[in-house]
C-alpha cells in the first residue's frame, strides 16, 4: 500500500515536472517570435536613405539643331511630328522643339544624332526640303551638327533657354574658365544646361542655359563682369544669343 502511494506520489511529481518544462519552451519560442516580429517592424518602419541620381551627362551626345520661321506654328508642328520616317531612317530622334518669344513663329527644333555622317547626309537630301516647304516654312534654316560634351538634366521649373554661339581661342581652356563662373550665373537667374562645340570644329561653342528672371539674365549678359569672363575664357566677339521658351520634349 505504502509502495503503491509512493508511485503515485512520484508520477505526479513527473508530470508536474513535464508540463512546467512545456510551458516553459512554449514561452522561450514565443519570446523568439516576438523578437523577430519586432526585428521586421523595426526594419520596416526605418526610412530607407535614398542616394541622390546624378544628372550630369558627360558621355559625348551628337545632336542636330535647326531653326526656321513658319506660316503656322500648329500645322507645322502637326505635319513635322506626322512624318518621322525619315529621320529615324537617318539616325536622327526628336528631343526638343522651342518657340522664340516675342516672334513665337521663330521655331528651334533639337534631334538626337546617332550618326554624324548620315545627320550631313541627311540636311543635304532633297527630301528635307520638300518637306520643309509642305510645313510651311520660310527662308534659309539655319542647322548645325554639334556634339554635347556637358549635359545637366535634372528636371528644373523654368522653361525659357538661352542658346548662344560663339568662337573661342581652345575649347578646353575656356570650359576651365567657363566653370568657376557657375554660382555667378547662378546668382543671376542662369542655370548651365548643355555645354557643345561644333562636331567638325570645337572652336565653335554653342551654350544652353536656363533662365528663372529675364531681366537680372539680360543685365548679366550687358555686365562688366561677363565681358571680364569673356576675355579671361578666350572668347571671340560677340556671341550671338538666341531665346525661346520649350513647347515640346520628347
Amino acid at each position: 500500500m505504502k509502495q503503491s502511494k509512493f508511485i503515485t506520489m512520484l508520477f505526479g511529481t513527473a508530470l508536474v515536472y513535464l508540463l512546467i518544462s512545456c510551458h516553459g519552451g512554449g514561452s522561450k519560442e514565443k519570446t523568439g517570435a516576438d523578437t523577430t516580429s519586432a526585428a521586421i517592424a523595426a526594419t520596416a518602419t526605418t526610412p530607407a536613405t535614398a542616394t541622390p541620381a546624378n544628372s550630369i551627362i558627360t558621355i559625348p551626345q551628337n545632336m542636330l539643331v535647326v531653326r526656321h520661321k513658319v506660316q503656322n506654328f500648329a500645322k507645322w508642328l502637326g505635319i513635322f511630328e506626322a512624318d518621322d520616317s525619315a529621320r529615324t531612317a537617318n539616325g536622327l530622334h526628336k528631343y526638343v522643339i522651342g518657340r522664340s518669344f516675342p516672334d513665337t513663329n521663330m521655331v528651334l527644333v533639337a534631334l538626337k544624332a546617332d550618326d554624324i555622317v548620315k545627320a550631313k547626309a541627311f540636311i543635304k537630301a532633297p527630301g528635307l526640303k520638300t518637306a520643309m516647304q509642305k510645313g510651311g516654312v520660310n527662308g534659309t534654316p539655319i542647322m548645325s551638327i554639334v556634339t554635347a560634351t556637358w549635359q545637366d538634366t535634372a528636371s528644373i521649373s523654368s522653361v525659357i533657354r538661352s542658346i548662344a554661339t560663339f568662337s573661342v581661342k581652345d575649347f578646353n581652356a575656356w570650359q576651365k574658365e567657363f566653370e568657376t563662373g557657375r554660382q555667378e550665373r547662378m546668382d543671376n537667374a542662369i542655370t548651365d544646361r548643355i555645354i557643345s562645340h561644333d562636331a567638325d570644329d570645337t572652336k565653335k561653342v554653342s551654350l544652353v542655359a536656363a533662365i528663372s528672371d529675364t531681366a537680372k539674365a539680360f543685365a548679366y549678359y550687358k555686365s562688366d563682369a561677363l565681358k571680364k569672363r569673356r576675355e579671361a575664357g578666350g572668347v571671340i566677339g560677340t556671341p550671338d544669343r538666341f531665346l525661346f521658351r520649350i513647347v515640346k520634349r520628347y
